[in-house]
């Protein structure tokens, strides 16, 4: 499982990525502008599929101007298939190209090609405010003080703080933790799993989880 960033500004082709990659068990973070990309988004993701051509600003662009960034491999994608485009791309750091259209299985195989090779020495913590993620060690802090999470609880945490802008429903939530195939009470075992978080955390005056009601969870620190 891999948390995948993925820039373009066709929004059907974003959805099928998507589909593609959450099959494959990934973690898939969409956006249709490279103006709405963070730069903590750029830092924690482990592998980013972009667009050459989108009207705010080209891929090219942008990659040139964040890859002091990005520790992960980043695939191109492109209606054209023009050597001065690969070799501008490549030369920019680029690490491949995917011409449109695609087939399913080729972006499946590229994708995995180079997480499976992938050597770079990853950043390993995520900070917001006093929170800290240690993701090599698996571990939350507030401040200095380690926060005892089970490793269900982590995750949860590490899901949400990595998707700081989304809210998560309590199925997709257990669907993360446990796949399709699941076979507990969704409802009860989400609701608990939040409620223990919290009481770990608030031990140290914060809540990063907030209710958002009829729908499910963010993360959003709460004093």
């Amino acid at each position: 499982m891999s948390y995948i960033l993925v820039i373009d500004d066709d929004e059907d082709l974003l959805e099928l990525i998507e589909a593609v990659l959450v099959r494959q068990g990934h973690i898939v973070k969409l956006v249709n502008s490279p103006l709405k990309v963070s730069d903590n988004e750029l830092l924690i993701a482990e592998l980013i599929i972009l667009d050459v051509m989108m009207p705010s600003q080209n891929g090219f662009e942008f990659l040139s101007q964040k890859r002091y960034l990005i520790d992960a491999p980043v695939i191109f994608l492109t209606a054209r298939d023009f050597e001065e485009d690969i070799v501008m791309g490549l030369s920019i750091g680029a690490d491949d190209y995917i011409v449109k259209p695609f087939s399913n299985n080729e972006l499946r195989a590229r994708v995995d090609a180079h997480l499976r090779r992938e050597q770079r020495v990853k950043r390993s913590r995520l900070i917001d405010g006093p929170i800290a993620c240690d993701l090599k060690a698996k571990q939350f802090y507030v401040d200095e003080f380690a926060i005892n999470l089970t490793m269900s609880e982590y995750l949860i945490c590490e899901l949400l703080m990595k998707n700081k802008e989304q809210t998560f429903t309590k199925e997709s939530i257990y669907n993360f933790l446990y796949g399709m195939d699941g076979q507990g009470d969704y409802q009860t075992s989400i609701t608990e799993r939040i409620k223990q978080i919290r009481q770990q955390f608030r031990q140290y005056g914060v809540n990063p989880i907030r209710t958002v009601w009829g729908i499910g969870y963010k993360w959003e620190i709460i004093p």
